[in-house]
């Protein structure tokens, strides 16, 4: 050892401690910072070792192979005399950005080297001078533990003896700048309880899966013609305990499941889950990419509500938010001193709206890390499927900037070219999990963004119908005397409909930061809200495309949703609002049953006008179709408070047609105007048809008629 060795060594920047600690050429070395005695053991000899820097450098001479220290009293392996653990090839793969099971190499894993248990961590961080691991294991020592760089900028140790359950950071000294940061493990399944921000190792229990009927009919099944009614939870504010407290994922696994059983959803999607520091960003500025947040539970935990919900038939999906990424100084900004993760010019590094950083998609390794990601809570978790966040904002470099405030691409374009290429990788390795899906926020006209990726698409499964949503809410919001001046905001839908495989959204951003919830953006009295809410609702349903409603609209809470509280569950003492929660349960009850409003949500061979010109009436029509054409169901919808009798609108055939939904009936909170449960076809031509129907139409509602041969 050189003087300039021990002071590396003693000071935390030394590139290569294996050069320096452990066995060399007769003599062993070692680092034990604070320590008094240190003796080297080999057998049943025992060497004392001297001290050879005050700072706690130690050195013996001896050529044993196997060796331990006893330090004041306490027997401790040595790190630094085992071989790599990173393999050639899974290094090559980080580099190229195909090792997407990254998890499984990188972080912090309970190991056992040979005979020896311990932990054994890895990390990227190519511009670092050195790397050391601290936390409880050596009272947080920020020097003890330097790890050894691996080709690619990639560091790694094996520490014996640490526990499952021990609390760690990096702590990373880059070769620029002389910065020193201690930084939570980007691999790490766990993390401390917000506001603390450590990494905890975690050792992965036998967790017995119950839920392998559901896998295997997932792998089977077809999610475009299949029924995917969506209930959004934010899980912080959906219900809390007597005292304030956020429920436990067990606790969910209990009370979120039944309540979302005896609504008839589908599917659950979770706004973000992934570890985040600040619960006022909803879990969209993740500092964890591998951590179920630690609000809930553990990691097990949230196994096992995934599995409580498959094993009840319930879906889950999960946000995911590979767009953008906090600048929390713990976590994944800056993180070797450089702009790693991110972009070094703000230009094409910094989301100025929310005030984060961008990844850097043309970078092999980030683009590894974010599928890995992926992968991982599709794997890992059993979950059914990942909801892509801001998707807009990855595609196009111009996305929240004005002026020359952006880089264009090598083309000179607006296109993020790499992200696309990242979006499209994500999606096909994505869909190697059997049955897994993926579906996109995204609110541009953007094409093929559900065309496979090798049709030239991006190859999302589905992505959300922003557009439809918009403009509903454009109609419905006007007082129903001017809606006959603006029926295309209901028609123009049906025009891109089937350009895409769309998801119909009403999601919490539609429901907060003045937007006003769904039926406080209805006109009228209290009546005419709820109905007007009915009408809404049921036409939704009807309209093609999967359905997805956020916590809290299903029982008319006039409040916005604020995550700091809860869903008002008081209100269900109220006839109103107890009615239209079941409204919403019959409508899903009924969508799953009826094969013509889910099995053809992407052709128009699944959808038929009726009649879209009766504007003075504010009336539509319509026919929606199942895959056997001879499977359909007749739409009416009355979007004025007037009730129309003796309306007639054709019809395909002859027969009796049966009235399976009326959102206007009393137990839905209606005033019972409707047509007494069926109406039979006349011979009487209209709007085309042979037959037609004459029926009465109830105020601010929507009918659905059946033939009865299908019934």
């Amino acid at each position: 050892m050189t003087p300039a060795d021990l002071e590396a060594i003693a000071g935390g920047y030394h590139p290569d401690p294996f050069s320096v600690l452990g066995p060399h050429d007769g003599e062993i070395h070692a680092f034990f910072p604070g320590a008094s005695n240190v003796s080297l053991v080999d057998g049943a000899s025992r060497t004392p070792m001297r001290r050879i820097h005050d700072a706690g450098v130690f050195a013996a001479g001896s050529k044993a192979a196997v060796y331990r220290f006893d330090v004041d009293g306490r027997t401790q392996e040595d790190p630094y005399r085992f071989g790599t653990i990173i393999s050639e090839f899974d290094l090559h793969l980080h580099t190229e950005g195909r090792l997407f099971r990254a998890w499984e190499t990188f972080g912090a894993h309970p190991w056992k080297f040979g005979d020896i248990d311990g932990v054994r961590f890895a990390v990227w961080a190519p511009a670092a001078q050195s790397v050391t691991v601290t936390g409880t294991f050596n009272d947080w020592h920020p020097t003890q533990f330097p790890m050894r760089m691996r080709d690619g900028g990639v560091w790694e140790l094996f520490i014996p003896g640490v526990p499952p359950g021990a609390v760690y950071k990096y702590r990373v000294k880059s070769r620029y700048n002389d910065s020193v940061v201690l930084k939570s493990d980007p691999f790490a399944f766990r993390a401390e309880l917000p506001p603390d921000t450590a990494s905890i190792v975690h050792d992965w229990p036998a967790y017995e899966w119950r839920d392998a009927d559901w896998m295997a009919a997932r792998a089977k099944s077809n999610a475009l013609e299949s029924p995917m009614t969506v209930y959004e939870v934010h899980l912080e504010s959906w219900m809390r305990t007597e005292t304030g407290e956020p429920l436990t994922y067990r606790q969910f696994a209990k009370t979120l499941v039944e309540y979302v059983k005896r609504l008839n959803y589908t599917h659950i999607e979770l706004m973000p889950v992934l570890e985040h520091p600040y619960s006022g960003s909803w879990g969209y500025q993740v500092t964890g990419f591998f951590a179920a947040t630690s609000r809930f539970g553990l990691p097990e935990d949230f196994m096992y509500f995934v599995d409580a919900c498959h094993q009840a038939g319930v879906g889950v999906i999960l946000d995911w938010v590979p767009g953008h990424f906090p600048k929390d100084a713990h976590g994944l900004a800056w993180f070797d001193g450089t702009a790693l993760y991110e972009h070094a010019d703000p230009r094409q590094g910094e989301h100025r709206g929310w005030g984060t950083n961008v990844f850097n998609y043309g970078r092999n390794e980030v683009c590894g890390f974010l599928i890995s990601s992926a992968l991982f809570w599709l794997e890992k978790y059993h979950l059914d499927g990942l909801r892509v966040d801001a998707v807009a904002s990855m595609l196009f470099l111009d996305y929240g900037r004005e002026g020359g405030d952006w880089v264009a691409n090598k083309h000179g374009g607006r296109e993020n070219l790499e992200a696309i290429e990242f979006l499209k990788q994500f999606n096909i390795e994505a869909h190697k999990v059997s049955g897994a899906i993926t579906i996109a926020e995204e609110s541009t006209s953007f094409g093929s963004v559900t065309k496979p990726v090798y049709l030239g698409g991006l190859g999302f499964t589905m992505k959300w119908n922003m557009g439809w949503m918009h403009d509903m809410f454009n109609y419905f919001k006007l007082d129903p005397v001017f809606r006959r001046f603006n029926q295309t905001y209901i028609t123009f839908s049906l025009l891109y409909a089937f350009n895409e495989n769309f998801l119909l959204p009403i999601s919490h951003d539609e429901v907060v930061h003045g937007k006003s919830a769904l039926i406080g953006k209805m006109p009228g009295d209290e009546w005419q809200r709820f109905a007007n809410v009915r009408a809404f609702l049921a036409y939704m349903y009807g309209h093609p495309g999967k359905k997805l409603l956020f916590m809290g609209q299903e029982l008319g809470q006039y409040e916005e949703w604020d995550w700091q509280g809860q869903v008002r569950w008081e209100l269900l003492q109220f006839e109103f609002h107890r009615k239209l929660q079941r409204l919403v349960a019959e409508l899903n009850r009924l969508y799953i049953a009826e094969p013509a409003m889910h099995q053809v949500d992407s052709s128009y061979r699944g959808f038929e006008w009726i009649d879209f010109h009766d504007v003075d009436a504010s009336v539509i029509s319509f026919l929606r179709i199942a895959k056997d054409p001879e499977d359909f169901l007749v739409f009416a919808c009355n979007f004025t408070p007037v009730p129309r009798y003796g309306y007639r609108i054709g019809v395909p055939r002859d027969g009796n047609y049966v009235e399976i939904l009326n959102t206007d009936a009393a137990d839905f909170g209606g005033s019972n105007v409707g047509n007494l449960g069926w109406r039979n076809a006349d011979a009487a031509p209209s709007h085309g048809k042979e037959f037609s129907l004459t029926m009465t139409l109830p105020p601010l509602g929507v009918v659905v008629f059946k033939p009865e041969s299908t019934a």
